[in-house]
This record gives structure tokens, sequence and C-alpha cells, in this order.
């Protein structure tokens, strides 16, 4: 072997304990004698798949069955995309009402601008009352209950006379509905909401929305409201028998 040659793949390695210069090697990859290395796998580029036209064409190629199929699908996806535009529709439109929650108390000076010009879009509920008054309290309370679970609508209450002055204690509770700057339905009395032993929130949002848009969900229309509030009418009544409450009183309202 040429001695350059051999001196290419050797080198000397001096040893302290003799002082000689002893032949070493090289790293055997440095002779070049592995075997290469396996590839490396990658995956196969993402092809997205190409969705078939569907024109004159296709349809003539398509038996009766997979023209079943499609016609379902597409009327299932357009039944979906119709849906969510009427949901994006309303979210928006109850978003955008106005939001109130509770039974404000306001005075006689306060009446036009909390009442009469609350807004073109504001539906009012006014409730005339008198402190102490056993009537007026069991209105009251169904109208904390529905101002809060609809807080779309306003509910307000104002002391009888502060309102109308010289009002009489005779036609307390009485309630007024306003819109658009006009009153457009009062009721006198518990008579219409089922007297004082049958009154509830449900009963009271039954008459309220029988005069408009008053006790609604944002995602209830009107009969379905009526619906919900009948079956929790009936519902608070079960309970109440249950738990051996008074039989209940046929008259329609207090004695005067």
């Amino acid at each position: 072997m040429p001695e350059t040659w051999t001196s290419a793949l050797l080198y000397s390695y001096p040893c302290s304990s003799h002082r000689t210069r002893y032949p070493m090697p090289l790293p055997f990859a440095a002779s070049g004698n592995l075997p290469p290395k396996a590839p490396v796998w990658k995956p196969d580029p993402y092809t997205p798949e190409v969705e078939a036209v569907r024109d004159t064409a296709w349809v003539e190629e398509r038996n009766e069955a997979e023209l079943q199929e499609a016609e379902e699908a597409f009327e299932d996806d357009r039944f979906l995309e119709k849906y969510r535009q009427q949901r994006i529709k309303e979210l928006q439109a109850a978003a955008a009402r106005p939001r109130f929650g509770s039974v404000e108390l306001i005075r006689g000076n306060e009446f036009v601008e909390k009442v009469t010009n609350a807004g073109s879009d504001v539906w009012v509920v006014v409730h005339l009352f008198k402190d102490g008054h056993t009537a007026c309290e069991l209105l009251q309370q169904c109208l904390d209950e529905l101002a809060a679970k609809y807080p779309s609508t306003k509910f307000v209450r104002i002391i009888s006379t502060d309102a109308i002055p010289k009002y009489p204690d005779a036609n307390l509770p009485t309630i007024l509905l306003y819109h658009d700057t006009r009153c457009l339905k009062h009721a006198v009395g518990l008579g219409q909401f089922g007297g004082p032993k049958r009154i509830t929130p449900e009963q009271v949002a039954l008459v309220l929305n029988s005069w408009g848009p008053l006790c609604l969900s944002p995602e209830e229309d009107e009969e379905q409201a009526q619906q919900a509030q009948i079956k929790a009418m009936v519902a608070r009544m079960v309970d109440k028998k249950a738990e051996g409450g008074d039989d209940e009183d046929e008259s329609s309202d207090f004695e005067d």
C-alpha cells in the first residue's frame, strides 16, 4: 500500500508512558463505508376533492335513489341556512331592544318623560297603586316577577293620586298600557286577572299579551309565549293545591 495513502488513513497518537507514536484508524464513517440513510417519509400533498357540478348532465347520470338523496340534502342545507339567517335577525332585534328588568317607582312630574315619551319602540306598563292596598300588593308581586322575566318591556308604578289627582281608591289597582305617546289599554281592579284568589304572574302575562307583545322572550312568538304561560299557570295551581292552599274564592275581586 503506498505510504502516502496509508498516512492519510492513520494518525499518530502519542503515548505518555513510552513516548512512542501508534497508528490509529480514523472513525469508520470518515472512511465512507456506512450504508446510505433511509429516505425520510413525507405525506403526499393534500389535494382537495373537487365537487361535481350538479348540472343537467349530472342529473341525467343519477338514478332515482341518488336524486332523492341529493334532493333531501339540498332541502336540509336550504332549511338550515334559512333558519340560521332568521335566528341572526331575531338575536339582532332582541339586542337592539332596550332592557329594563324591574318595576321603577316614578313621581307625577316624571310621568311624561318616563311614560308618555319613553320611545316609539318601548311598551310601558303603568301600575297606579296606593301603599297598604291589598289588591295593589297582589298585583305588584306579579308585575315584579314579569318585569324581571321580560326586561324588554318597561314596567313602572306610581301612586294613583300623583298620576291623576283625586283618583278614587275604589278603582285600584289600575293598569295603563302606553306605546308611542298614547294610552292604548287600561284595566281597573283584579277582575281581568282572575281575582284576588286566582291572580298569578302567568295570568297577568296572558292579559298583557292580548294587548301587545309585552311578555315575550326573544326566542318566542305570541303563540309560543301563550302556551308556555298557560303551562306555567297550571303548574303553579297544581303546586298550590299540593301545598294545601285554601279553597279558592269564587269572587273575582275584593269587596269595596
